[in-house]
Formats: C-alpha cells, structure tokens, sequence
C-alpha cells in the first residue's frame, strides 16, 4: 500500500558509530562530543577552527587540557577519521556511516537518508532523488551532501591503503574522528 501512495519503503540502515570524538590540538587529548550533529559542525570547519580542549567547555564546563583524555584508542574498538571539510548534513536528513568487514576493499559504506526515510548510496542517486522530490530539496544543495568515507586507523585495514590513502597528514594526526563496533561475524 505504501508504494501505491508513492511512498517508497526504506530498508533500515543502522548505523555503526558508538562514539564521536575530537582530538584536541593542543594537548592531543580525546574529547567526547555530546552529538553526531556537534561532531558535524565542527568536523566541517576544523580547518579554519581547530579543536581545542576549551571549546569542550560548551557542554562540558570544567574541562581543560589538563583533564584526562575521556576515551582512549586501547584496541577494543576501531578506529575511523573524517576527512576535514565534510559538509554538515542538511536538516531533516541523515548521514549513516556503516563499517564493513575487515579485509574488503571498502571499510564503510555512507548513505544519506531523506526525510521520506529513502535511502540514498551515491551522488547519482541523491541527485535525481533531489530532482523527483523538491518537497525534500526546500533549502538543500547537493553540495551539503558527501558519500566520503572515513578512513580506517586500524592497521588491519589501512596497511593496504597506504598508498592510495589521500589523508592530509599536515601535523601528523587527524582531529576528528569516530569510533564504531566492530562487525558483526556472521
């Protein structure tokens, strides 16, 4: 009935990201974002604004670089970095970062979900989406939207990246990152 109504059944995409995190410049400590749509703001500009322990202080009031770090890389779960600049996801929308198995080609897999609940894994895709919906394009450029994956800080998996990895490695870390279950071995 759904279909006849023209409103297309999404299969749900969960996503695999526990934790958002931001590396502080300046002491390189881990500092826990309080949400996907925080992690977004300030993965999109932490070019121009690095992150700094301080800038935690909007939720977090009393933290500083002499605080412990809140979460720490122990190999109990892996590891992901956003490339700086990745556009915040448009309101309404979602951007799902889903991992794969160790040992693939990719290590994640980006959709993009319309308000509709339709489910988008391509610019080509979201693209015509766009144009066969302009009820969902109110305010939404398809520059808003990038199906970039985060790249894998695990050497399981980055070992046979490395020499395709396009990463800008200035200072040696990234600042943003996310962190996610491992997969499921079905």
């Amino acid at each position: 009935m759904e279909q006849e109504q023209g409103i297309a059944s999404a299969k749900k995409v969960w996503e695999s990201v526990k934790y958002y995190t931001v590396k502080c410049a300046e002491c390189s400590k881990w500092r826990l974002i309080p949400s996907k749509e925080k992690y977004e703001e300030i993965r999109e500009k932490i070019e121009e604004h690095l992150f700094v322990c301080e800038t935690a202080r909007e939720w977090r009031p009393d933290v500083s670089c002499k605080d412990e770090s809140d979460i720490k890389q122990d190999g109990t779960m892996r590891w992901a970095m956003d490339k700086p600049r990745i556009p915040q996801t448009p309101s309404g929308w979602q951007r799902i970062l889903r991992i794969r198995a160790e040992g693939g080609t990719t290590f994640f897999d980006v959709y993009y979900v319309a308000p509709s609940n339709k489910r988008m894994r391509s610019m080509v895709e979201l693209s015509r989406y766009i144009d066969e919906h302009p009820e969902y394009a109110q305010g939404v450029n398809i520059s808003q939207f990038s199906f970039q994956p985060p790249v894998p800080l695990d050497e399981k998996y980055s070992a046979k990246r490395r020499a395709c990895s396009t990463r800008d490695d200035t200072n040696g870390t990234y600042h943003a990152s996310t962190n996610v279950d491992a997969p499921s071995q079905n």
